[in-house]
């Protein structure tokens, strides 16, 4: 993944598809997820994924929403692997069960990240550590992929030590554990207090070191600084609603909204090339991941037209990002 990526830059290196808006929770920090949307149909979604594959795309990823929602999600991810790209899905793991991990198994499934945001569940979040240790368990004692589960700091949440004690619990059943920093509607720097600079800090300690540990940025978003990079989004990173339209992440809904079946390499080139005015301020961390890939070359040269501050959540405040 990281030689191909290196080698061109006209193919995308991650993809955030989503297969169903609607979710089981309704977290007050969200903005991506609704209570009403039916499944994308899965022709729909397999010729998505194609368009995905011709592009040369590296890794699909299945948001939402609650993907796991989805009927026909285990036979849309053995389609990405079927297609030669690694599958991954972020979930918050309400729906697990052994059968359900031995369905993913089966289907090829890669990666999966969980959000778990607390050790009790309160007025904010029920993705807590009292109601999801036993899916972990069974995720320890099933998954053949691998698991890597991230806490947030800063959106409401009360007690931001809780982090530590999910990262710690993660760590002794044998998985990979991370931390964000939720960011406001528009994917912009909300800047956190000194109780969770200093979890934030120690959090860093439990990080293994591979690609998705790539966050050296956090330091400048838990100090309230902003950072100077190259957004690829909309060319190395695409995020693909469940309308079948691009955008440059799930904060930037609406920019450059082509659909996806229309897109093509002279779209990665205008988007590679594209400044993102939100970018010093962006906390979103799988756009800054893939970004990485080119943090060294090529200047960016047009100024983008998608505003820093002006999308409007779909649901409430905030978004723990990907």
């Amino acid at each position: 993944m990281i030689l191909r990526g290196v080698a061109s830059t006209d193919h995308p290196v991650m993809a955030h598809i989503i297969p169903i808006r609607r979710c089981n929770l309704s977290c007050t920090y969200c903005n991506e997820y609704d209570d009403f949307s039916k499944p994308v149909a899965v022709e729909t979604m397999t010729e998505r994924l194609n368009q995905l594959a011709d592009l040369g795309t590296t890794i699909v990823t299945f948001s939402g929403g609650e993907p796991l929602l989805h009927p026909e999600l285990d036979r849309l991810i053995a389609h990405v692997r079927s297609r030669g790209m690694l599958a991954g899905i972020i979930t918050n793991g309400y729906l697990l069960t052994p059968q359900r991990v031995n369905q993913l198994n089966d289907a090829g499934l890669d990666h999966m990240q969980i959000s778990i945001d607390n050790v009790m569940p309160d007025d904010v979040s029920k993705k807590s550590l009292k109601v999801l240790d036993k899916k972990l368990q069974i995720l320890s004692g099933y998954a053949l992929f691998h698991v890597n589960i991230n806490s947030v700091l800063g959106g409401g949440i009360h007690n931001p030590e809780d982090a530590l004690v999910v990262g710690k619990r993660a760590l002794e059943l044998g998985f990979t554990s991370t931390v964000g920093i939720i960011h406001d509607s528009s994917g912009q720097l909300r800047p956190i207090g000194e109780r969770e600079r200093k979890v934030f800090l120690a959090m860093k300690n439990f990080e293994k070191k591979n690609f998705s540990q790539i966050n050296y940025y956090q330091d400048d978003i838990a100090n309230g600084r902003p950072s100077h990079w190259r957004c690829r989004a909309g060319a190395r990173y695409l995020y693909i609603c469940e309308d079948g339209l691009v955008h440059y992440c799930s904060q930037q809904r609406g920019y450059p909204a082509k659909p996806l079946a229309e897109y093509t390499v002279d779209d990665i080139r205008r988007e590679y090339v594209t400044e993102k005015s939100c970018a010093p301020m962006c906390t979103i961390s799988c756009v800054r991941q893939i970004s990485y890939f080119d943090f060294w070359r090529d200047p960016q040269t047009i100024a983008s037209t998608a505003p820093a501050t002006e999308h409007e959540p779909l649901v409430q405040i905030q978004s723990s990002g990907n």
